[in-house]
């Protein structure tokens, strides 16, 4: 798996100017850069994207003290440049809207209507780039009752549905529960990224840019899937199953004698094996749970039964007898386990890149695995301001004399954060 690259990526030679901040659009801006387009992060003097803060953890330098570098921020920032600019300055607005005019994509979560005061809107920018790409991720999209309220993966977690299918029922002292990690935030990312890939293909062939909107909770309710095809068809409200699956039995954990493990069986065949292999084949030919849809109507019955006999063995015992049997089932690893994983780190989905504070930083590596253009790994998170001038200098010429008058203007941060976690907070 890549760590860096010669060959040009997919997306080599295009500039995509990032105006986003915190987790949706920080994604999807960040497999663009992992595909080789230029991403230019833009970040406000002094402070940088909220994330930065969003700590502990915070990456240690050399010397085991914590810096500026939280953990959240590092996730999703990587193969971009850092440019600090005043966006409520005229001179920052000015200079956006001149890197706009050379960009090929725009990426914004703004509220609505905030950059149109600016004059950094679509309407505004496409006049002097009508080529341009111009994406903007909100809480609720561009229009509807809702498009003036501020969205957070929380509270869209919660309007969207997905909490109401995520955690034990109530009989079972459950309650509802997001997901671990900001879920809709990254998958309206990944919808940014797709739809924004589809404007360049529209692009190649008519020339034309356009504006995408995109918002989390129509993402959101999008990944309802099948439980939400499952109401539509059926009108039927569904409720917490814990671990459980909707419409597949047994497709849960199961407690072993020592810990709990999965067991994820898709179909018949799959079932009367495990069954064999738990030595009770009599469950295999009961009536009630000969079918899948016969254990789904009666997984309350069946359910108990099985974890009367799951109980018996360790959960490795279990692994490898179902394994063998080709029965699908797993252990429930944390994090810790997750990153050591042969598998895992064969894959290359932890990776190890430079950084200027640490020597070296791990991050979680790209899924995307292409033959002719590889992804690459070229540049750590950056700290705020680091590309400031170098940016301003290649891609609008401006000398290093006007550079140090907008710095002292304080429309640009031409320096790094400092590196103490107390100058991070203040």
């Amino acid at each position: 798996m890549p760590q860096s690259s010669n060959k040009p990526g997919a997306l080599s030679g295009l500039v995509v100017l990032d105006l986003s901040r915190i987790l949706a659009g920080p994604t999807c801006s960040q497999v663009l850069g992992d595909l080789g387009a230029e991403v230019i992060k833009i970040e406000r003097p002094g402070r940088g994207d909220d994330t930065r803060g969003w700590g502990p953890p915070f990456l240690k330098d050399a010397d085991g003290n914590e810096t500026a570098e939280s953990a959240y921020y590092l996730s999703s920032n990587r193969n971009k440049s850092s440019v600090a600019v005043d966006l409520a300055s005229v001179e920052g607005q000015k200079l956006i809207s001149d890197l706009a005019a050379k960009a090929d994509i725009l990426l914004e979560n703004f509220k609505v209507g905030d950059l149109k005061r600016r004059g950094l809107d679509y309407d505004t920018l496409k006049a002097v780039n009508p080529g341009l790409i111009y994406c903007s991720i909100s809480g609720f999209g561009q229009t509807g009752p809702y498009a003036h309220r501020a969205g957070y993966d929380f509270l869209i977690q919660g309007m969207g549905g997905i909490m109401s299918l995520t955690g034990f029922p109530d009989d079972e002292g459950g309650t509802e529960t997001k997901c671990g990690v900001g879920i809709a935030d990254v998958m309206c990312g990944m919808y940014a990224a797709v739809s924004i890939l589809a404007a360049l293909n529209h692009r190649h062939a008519t020339g034309e840019g356009q504006h995408i909107d995109i918002s989390l909770l129509d993402a959101q309710v999008s990944w309802l899937i099948n439980q939400g095809a499952g109401y539509l068809v059926s009108g039927d409200v569904p409720g917490r199953l814990g671990n459980g699956h909707p419409t597949i039995v047994p497709y849960e954990t199961f407690p072993a004698s020592d810990q709990s493990f999965i067991i994820a069986v898709g179909n018949d065949t799959q079932f009367r094996k495990f069954c064999e292999i738990a030595g009770a084949p009599e469950l295999a030919d009961d009536p009630l749970f000969a079918k899948n849809a016969d254990r789904v109507r009666n997984r309350k019955k069946l359910i108990p039964l099985i974890r009367r006999l799951t109980i018996e063995r360790s959960a490795d015992e279990w692994i490898a007898g179902l394994e063998e049997a080709g029965v699908p089932c797993g252990p429930v690893n944390d994090l810790g386990q997750v990153f050591s994983d042969p598998q895992v780190l064969e894959r290359g989905m932890r990776i190890t890149m430079p950084h200027p504070l640490s020597g070296s930083v791990d991050l979680i590596g790209s899924p995307i695995n292409l033959e002719k253009t590889p992804v690459s790994y070229d540049k750590a998170p950056p700290m705020l301001g680091a590309d400031t001038a170098d940016i301003l200098k290649r891609h609008l010429g401006l000398t290093d004399e006007a550079l140090t008058d907008l710095s002292d203007k304080g429309v640009l941060d031409l320096g790094t954060m400092s590196n103490s976690k107390e100058q991070s907070r203040k």
